[in-house]
C-alpha cells in the first residue's frame, strides 16, 4: 500500500521538472473520471463516494448517464465465528485452512453464515450536477443495477466466456476458479448472514439501489491554485431504497489535484483523493447483516493526458488506483472456519468470506472524448488481486449539458 502511494508522489514530483505552469487551464476542468465505484455485490447496497477530482464548479448543470458492466464468481463457501475467545485464541494459532473445530452449536457456539455468487451485474446511473454558487456545486445520483447471466452481446469483456478465454489462452490457467465447473453464464446469487437474513437473487432482477446527494466546495486558495494546485471537499448523503438495505449512509470526502502544461500545450494532471463514509447510521427497516464495519474507509488516486486537436476538442488517457477497507472487521480472518468444495476447486474457493475481511483494490484505465461541453469516456476496472469482486468491470459515461 505504502510502496503505491510513494509510486504517485514520485510520478507527481517527476513531471514538475518537464511542466509549465500557468494561472489557469481554462478549457477542461480538472481531471475526467466516470463513477467507477467497484460493482462489488454487497456495496451495490450501500452509498459509496466517487471522488471528485474536478477544480471548480461545472460552468452549465450537465446530466451523465452510466453504464457499466462487471462479472463477479464465489463458489459456496460456509463461515463460523467461534462466540468463544478462548477458542479464538486457539484457532490464531492455526493457519486458516487447517482449522477444524466446529462440531455442534452445543458443543461449540458459533455465528454461521454462507454465501455463494456467480452473475453479472449490471449498473445504470444518472447524475445531475448544478453550480449552486460561485464556490459550491450540488450533485444528485439514482443507481439502479441489472442481474444478468452475462451472454453476448449485452456483455463482451465481462462475460465468463472472454474471462475464461483469457484464463485458458494468456494468463491463469485452465479454470483456475471452478467457473467451468460450475457452468458459464450462470446466475445464482444466495447469501445468508449470522442473523439468518438470506439475499437471493435471480435472472432479469432489477432494483434501485438508491438515490445520493452530494455537495461540494472549492475554496480560493490563491497561493496554490498559482501553482495549478486545486481543492475541494465534499459532504455526501445516501438513502438506499432496495428491500435488502433500506438505510441512511453519510459521508465527507477531500481532493487535491494537480495540473501542468507541457511546451506542446497538451497537459497532464494527477489527483489524491480520500473519502470517510458512515453506513446504516439509520435503519428504516430490518436489513440484511452486509458488514461488521459500520464505516468505509477509501482512497482514490489518478494521472491523466490531455491531448487538444485543433478546434479544442480533446483526447484523455488516464490510469486510476482506488482502495476500500474491508467490509467485515479484518481480525475475524484469525480465527474463522471456513468450510468449501475445495477438493473440486482447489484455487479460489475461500474468497466469498475470505475477501470480505479484506481491503478491495483495483485498477483502471480510462479514455475519454470532449467535444463542445459533450463528454463520452470509457474504462475497464481490474481487480489484480484477484478477489473477484467484480474480476472485470467495464463501463461507459455520456455527459451532456442542459442549460446555457
Amino acid at each position: 500500500m505504502f510502496k503505491k502511494i510513494l509510486f504517485f508522489i514520485f510520478i507527481w514530483c517527476s513531471l514538475s521538472f518537464f511542466g509549465q505552469t500557468r494561472d489557469t487551464l481554462a478549457i477542461k476542468n480538472g481531471i475526467d473520471k466516470p463513477s467507477m465505484v467497484p460493482i462489488h455485490p454487497f456495496g451495490i447496497f450501500s452509498a459509496r463516494i466517487n471522488q471528485n477530482f474536478r477544480t471548480k464548479p461545472v460552468s452549465k448543470s450537465t446530466l451523465s448517464f452510466t453504464y457499466a458492466s462487471a462479472n463477479t464468481f464465489h463458489p459456496f463457501v460456509e463461515q463460523y465465528i467461534p462466540k468463544d475467545q478462548a477458542t479464538r485464541n486457539e484457532l490464531r494459532q492455526l493457519i486458516w485452512y487447517n482449522r477444524r473445530y466446529y462440531q455442534d452449536q452445543q458443543t461449540t457456539p458459533s455465528e454461521y453464515s454462507n454465501i455463494i455468487i456467480d452473475g453479472v451485474y449490471k449498473n445504470f446511473r444518472v447524475d445531475f450536477n448544478t453550480k449552486i454558487s460561485k464556490n459550491h456545486e450540488l450533485g444528485i445520483t439514482l443507481r439502479s443495477y441489472l442481474i444478468t447471466k452475462g451472454k453476448y452481446p449485452f456483455s463482451t469483456i465481462s462475460s465468463d466466456e472472454f474471462i475464461e478465454w483469457f484464463h485458458s489462452n494468456i494468463a491463469g490457467g485452465e479454470d483456475p476458479f471452478g467457473r467451468r465447473f460450475y457452468g458459464l453464464n450462470q446466475v445464482n446469487i444466495r447469501y445468508q448472514d449470522r442473523d439468518g437474513n438470506i439475499l437471493e437473487q435471480n435472472n432479469g432482477d432489477f432494483f434501485v439501489g438508491g438515490l445520493e446527494v452530494n455537495h461540494f466546495y472549492y475554496p480560493d486558495f490563491k497561493t496554490l491554485k498559482k501553482k495549478n494546485i486545486f481543492v475541494n471537499f465534499g459532504s455526501h448523503l445516501g438513502i438506499n431504497l432496495s428491500q435488502f438495505n433500506p438505510s441512511l449512509d453519510i459521508g465527507v470526502s477531500g481532493n487535491l489535484i494537480k495540473e501542468w502544461v507541457l511546451k506542446n500545450k497538451n497537459e497532464i494532471r494527477s489527483s489524491f483523493g480520500s473519502a470517510y463514509l458512515r453506513k446504516n447510521i439509520v435503519n428504516f427497516g430490518e436489513v440484511i447483516n452486509f458488514g461488521n464495519n459500520n464505516f468505509f474507509g477509501s482512497l482514490e488516486a489518478m494521472v491523466e493526458f490531455t491531448k487538444y486537436t485543433r478546434k479544442n476538442n480533446y483526447h484523455a488517457f488516464g490510469v486510476n488506483y482506488q482502495r476500500q477497507t474491508s467490509f467485515f472487521k479484518r481480525d475475524e480472518a484469525n480465527y474463522y472456519q471456513l468450510v468449501g468444495e475445495w477438493q473440486a476447486i482447489h484455487s479460489g474457493w475461500e474468497n466469498g468470506f475470505e475477501k470480505l475481511h479484506e481491503q478491495q483494490s483495483s485498477w483502471s484505465i480510462i479514455y475519454t472524448y470532449a467535444r463542445k461541453k459533450y463528454l463520452f469516456s470509457i474504462y475497464v476496472k481490474q481487480d489484480l488481486y484477484l478477489n473477484n469482486s467484480p474480476d472485470i468491470q467495464t463501463g461507459a459515461q455520456l455527459q451532456i449539458p442542459i442549460s446555457n
